[in-house]
């Protein structure tokens, strides 16, 4: 699963025994070659389908990381880009790894891009963005804070303002894949009944009915779109879905 380079069984252990802030702030510098960063094939997919929904002016990357998606944000966006994690390590790698142009512009050229950091349920922003994108976040919110979450990016979009993410089809029941994700999961609740501070990382608490309830709850008027370029299922389905909600 890792590479050479990537974090050691040493590493993750103390990065999952720590606080989940702390653990990423630990885990930064080597993230990007974990299978936890967003795959590009997924950031290409998602721009290929937000890109005719624009023009954008200004993006807000949530939850960024070391700021995979700030990429796919600084071709969508015209002005400004905006990555926020609340883990100051990860900041650290998106801000070097976004210090120079765009690939293929020229210095000078592009949108502005800066990094904060704030906790995605208190965001230091109001009606700034046309367009909001996450990746790979879902399970570090449980879902009681969903509406917190959700509220948050739609007070920091404009009018009209585009919130995007993908969702993975669920795992078939009784699939080597659902009894994966259903050990971690387990693991996880087990470890945070017992060990304190606790680290927020579940698969399986982010169900697309309850999402998609939640949004519309909150205000947005949402639609899905098939991810086609992602593949499909044994039974034809699309693999991974794009939410897309529009703050009215």
């Amino acid at each position: 699963m890792f590479t050479p380079n990537g974090p050691t069984p040493r590493e993750l252990a103390v990065q999952a025994l720590s606080s989940t802030r702390h653990g990423y702030d630990l885990l930064a510098p080597k993230f990007d070659r974990t299978p936890f960063r967003t795959p590009d094939r997924v950031l290409e997919a998602v721009a290929g389908a937000v890109a005719p929904l624009g023009p954008f002016r200004a993006g807000l990357d949530l939850c960024c990381g070391t700021g995979a998606a700030t990429g796919v944000l600084r071709r969508l966006c015209r002005e400004r880009v905006t990555g926020v994690d609340f883990s100051e390590g990860m900041l650290a790698v998106a801000r070097a790894a976004h210090s120079g142009p765009a690939p293929g512009t020229a210095a000078g050229t592009g949108p502005d891009v800066r990094f904060v950091q704030a906790d995605a349920l208190a965001l230091p922003f109001r009606e700034a963005f046309d367009l909001a994108v996450s990746f790979g976040a879902s399970g570090h919110f449980l879902p009681r804070e969903r509406p917190t979450l959700f509220a948050q990016v739609h007070g920091a979009l404009r009018p009209g303002g585009l919130f995007a993410f993908p969702v993975g089809a669920p795992a078939r029941v009784g699939s080597a894949a659902y009894w994966r994700l259903w050990g971690f999961d387990a693991v996880m609740r087990v470890r945070n009944l017992l060990w304190r501070p606790p680290f927020v990382m579940y698969y399986r608490t982010f169900r697309l009915g309850d999402v998609l309830d939640d949004l519309t709850r909150t205000g947005f008027t949402v639609r899905l779109t098939p991810l086609t370029a992602l593949g499909t299922g044994p039974d034809g389905s699309p693999r991974c879905r794009l939410v897309l909600a529009r703050r009215a």
